[in-house]
């Protein structure tokens, strides 16, 4: 409870308790609103807190079974936050504009990713030593270009498995886009906006920076403690493959002890790579299977 309280103190002095004017208002935001004063609406941070939270635990989550939260921004106040934040938790960001298709055409943007790191890696190691000087600035020039739009999301590789949106009015291209392929969304929902149209809102004000960095790391934080978890896990689980692949190896250097005399083994040497090698194709089989409606998810 202290901890909760002392949460609502930092909102309320970073002003994330500050809605727009009364006649901007969306209907749908009555359960979030505390009360009016002096025409603008006050959000209740009660309501904003427990939002907070269950975003968090969502969002931990998510970043704990290994998916990707894409960070989305563009508003001049969000930006330089949710790049850092994104940054720091190895997440991908949207930061300088949303390009239409980003996530229902995401293969065409895939390739224009590619473009960028093949011109990068050409310019990097030489091979455009040949060209032209003009040729040469045109090809950088695009490539800063693309790089400015589509930087933060060069890593990503597939569809991201959810998206934090910084003003849900304001990228409601990408909020489209995302509902439409059944997408996790978490937003910061101001007092002019429809929090039904995200699965998880946050009522807060979205236009002032200390009210977007305080929301922002706070949900950055629950995606590193995911992370953090994450890999504790992974470690354990390394240490455990590890305990049993050295008794299998003992149990192995017994066997080829005891049998050291025999030729017989050799005879049965080739069978048994021929065994293995089917056992690989079966696994692969089904592997492939499960990338294939992954790879269908456009």
């Amino acid at each position: 409870m202290e901890n909760n309280t002392s949460l609502q103190q930092q909102l309320l002095e970073a002003g994330v308790h500050f809605g727009h004017l009364k006649k901007k208002w969306n209907p749908k935001m009555l359960p979030y609103i505390f009360a009016e004063k002096k025409g603008i609406h006050i959000i209740d941070l009660n309501r904003t807190v427990e939002c907070l939270q269950e975003t968090a635990a969502a969002m931990k989550q998510i970043a704990r079974s290994g998916k990707k939260i894409l960070f989305v921004g563009t508003k001049k106040q969000a930006k330089d936050i949710v790049n850092e934040c994104a940054r720091r938790v190895n997440m991908p960001f949207v930061t300088e504009r949303w390009l239409g298709g980003m996530l229902t055409n995401f293969n065409t943007v895939r390739k224009s990713v590619k473009k960028m790191q093949s011109i990068e890696k050409m310019l990097g190691d030489g091979s455009f030593d040949s060209i032209t000087k003009k040729e040469r600035l045109t090809l950088t020039r695009d490539k800063e270009k693309m790089e400015k739009v589509l930087g933060g999301i060069a890593q990503l590789g597939r569809v991201p498995a959810a998206l934090f949106i910084v003003d849900i009015g304001h990228e409601h291209i990408a909020l489209a886009e995302a509902k439409r392929l059944g997408i996790t969304t978490f937003g910061l929902v101001d007092t002019n906006c429809d929090p039904n149209k995200v699965d998880f809102a946050i009522p807060a004000n979205d236009d002032a920076t200390k009210s977007i960095a305080i929301l922002a790391n706070y949900l950055t934080a629950a995606i590193a403690e995911g992370l953090a978890e994450r890999q504790a896990a992974k470690e354990e689980e390394t240490e455990d493959m590890t305990d049993d692949e050295k008794e299998r190896k003992a149990a192995r250097m017994e066997a080829e002890a005891q049998a050291e005399g025999g030729r017989g083994g050799r005879g049965r040497g080739p069978g048994g790579p021929g065994a293995g090698g089917g056992g690989g194709q079966r696994r692969r089989s089904p592997s492939g299977g499960s990338r294939g409606p992954g790879g269908g998810r456009r």
